[in-house]
Formats: structure tokens, sequence, C-alpha cells
């Protein structure tokens, strides 16, 4: 390539390489299509890394905490984190209420009554919600990340081979729904084909991190993300609270505030999961890993809704500074 570097060639076009890749475009042809088109001669290698580049560039973006002092962006962080593990929790069963899991976090009491399980899980989560705001400033998401992420938020206990922590899982699981007023049991993914479609999630899943611009770029970013993640299951448990963890990545990194979804609309999401779920069948290596169905708005329409509980408590601290 002659001529100025290839980073500079390319800022021009950045805008349009962008939206081809979200049409899915591989760098290769975005390559072909820009040297028809404009004349140059890159290579598909330089526009991975004018891209890769690009992604840092954006990196640094206004957080929905920007602005706010000290102690009120230290408050608004804490009240999302004690929102995100309490809800989280207790769609998956955890019984403390949201004070308890204040309490828990907060001051590292314990809750007379409930189980140790349950205030391990409270622990747990409240890291794993430090470690994804971490990574909304780094890189591509790894699989080693993934790991370290799920040994956070499961329980210690006795080592079991076929239900490992910080791993893959090693045996069958599956969900028990209703479709058409008929009870039916579905498989997610087979252990031996998790490998093979975590390594395609996660290349598709790093290709969209930098992409979200809008709100409805981070909601469409945060469904492809939960929902193909817990179809795959890759874990033996902790899949629900992975999925809730992992979608918001792209939402932080283009400087939202989490989506978090309430305890009280558990049936409602439950449902939604369980009919795309039941309807599309087990998902094998090579496969879509998310077809499209009617579920997939649905879903859209839930979270949006179940955002607007965080967007109010950005604005009240907002408001809080605005009066200083």
């Amino acid at each position: 390539m002659s001529g100025k570097p290839f980073q500079s060639q390319l800022e021009p076009y950045e805008a349009e390489i962008q939206e081809l890749l979200t049409k899915a475009v591989s760098y290769r042809e975005i390559a072909e299509r820009l040297n028809t088109k404009h004349g140059l001669t890159v290579t598909h290698n330089a526009i991975y890394s004018f891209v890769t580049a690009s992604s840092r560039r954006h990196k640094f973006v206004r957080r929905f905490y920007d602005g706010l002092d000290d102690d009120l962006k230290n408050s608004l962080l804490r009240q999302i984190t004690a929102l995100w593990t309490h809800g989280s929790n207790a769609i998956e069963g955890n019984t403390l209420t949201l004070g308890e899991t204040v309490q828990v976090i907060e001051l590292g009491l314990t809750i007379g009554g409930k189980p140790l399980k349950d205030h391990q899980e409270a622990y747990g989560h409240a890291r794993a919600v430090e470690i994804i705001r971490r990574m909304a400033d780094e890189g591509p998401l790894t699989e080693d990340q993934l790991f370290d992420l799920h040994r956070a938020i499961m329980p210690e206990s006795p080592v079991d081979s076929l239900n490992p922590i910080g791993a893959w899982k090693r045996d069958y699981n599956g969900t028990t729904g209703v479709l058409n007023g008929q009870t039916k049991y579905m498989e997610y993914s087979k252990p031996d084909d998790v490998p093979f479609l975590m390594a395609a999630w996660l290349k598709e899943f790093n290709r969209l991190l930098d992409l979200s611009r809008s709100k409805d770029d981070a909601v469409d970013a945060y469904t492809w993300a939960h929902m193909s993640f817990v179809r795959i299951h890759p874990f033996f448990d902790g899949n629900g609270r992975m999925a809730r963890l992992l979608a918001n990545l792209p939402v932080l990194r283009c400087g939202f505030p989490p989506i978090l979804v309430s305890p009280e609309q558990r049936g409602r999401y439950i449902n939604i999961l369980w009919a795309y779920q039941l309807t599309i069948g087990q998902l094998s290596r090579g496969d879509n890993l998310l077809p499209e169905h009617s579920s997939i708005q649905d879903f859209k329409v839930l979270i949006a809704g179940e955002w607007n509980g965080v967007m109010r408590l950005v604005k009240e601290a907002r408001a809080a500074q605005k009066r200083r």
C-alpha cells in the first residue's frame, strides 16, 4: 500500500465500514468493496487493524455517571449493584430481599434464617458487577474472562467433575416449559458442541461490542448476547446470571447504565425465553445462534421497559448534582 498509512486512508470511510460490519460483511469483503469503490489498495488485515484501533478510540465515551460528584457517583453505583445483584439472584430463586442483599454486600451482615448459599451468591454477584464494569474499559472479551466471571458468581462447593466451576459444562442440561398448553422438556446444546458454539458466540459478541451508538443499538446488542448465550447454556449452572452480566457489556461500553430485569418481571421474562427455546429447538454446532422469532421482539420490549427503572436513578442523581 502506497501513500499515507492505512489508518489515515480509512478514516473517511469509518462510518461505511461500521455499517458493513453490522451487516455481518467479512473483513475481506469490506476490503474488496472499498478498493473497488474508492480506488484503495487495503487488505483485510488492514481493515481488521483499523476497526480494532477505532474500537479503542470509541472506548473513551461519556459514561452515565460522568459529571457527578464522587459521593453521588458512588451512591448511584452502589444502588445499581444492589438492584442488579438482588434482581438477578432472585430470578434464580435466591431468597434474600433487596434490603437484606444490601446488608450482606454493604455491611457484611449475616441474615438469620437465610441459607449460606444465598449469602455467597450475593457476594459473588456484587464482585461480578465490578468485574463487568472493568471489562467495559478493556478490549475484546476472552474465554478466560468468561471462566473468571463464572468463578465469581458461583458459590464454593465440593469439586464435581461433571459440574465444573470456571469451565464448560461436561454433562447435559435442559429446561421444562409449557408450549401450546403442554409441558415439554428441551435440552440445551450438547457438551461436545459448547466449545465450538462459544467460539462463534465470542466472535460475534466482540464484533458487536463497540458498534452500539444509540439506545436501540444497545437493546439490540443486549438481546442478541443474552438470548443466544442462554440458548447455548455453556455452563452447568449460573447461565442466567452470566447472560444478564455479559449482555450489559455493550450497553456499558457505549456509556449507558445497565439494563436490569426486576424480580417482578420474572414470570414474563422466563416465559419469553422458554417460548423461544422450546419453539426453535436445540442448538448444534454450525447453527444460527439466534434465528428470527416473534419472542425476540417480545424480549426487546420487556428489557426496554425494565431499563426505565435504572434511567430514573441516573436522572435523580443528576438532579441532585444540579441542585448543588
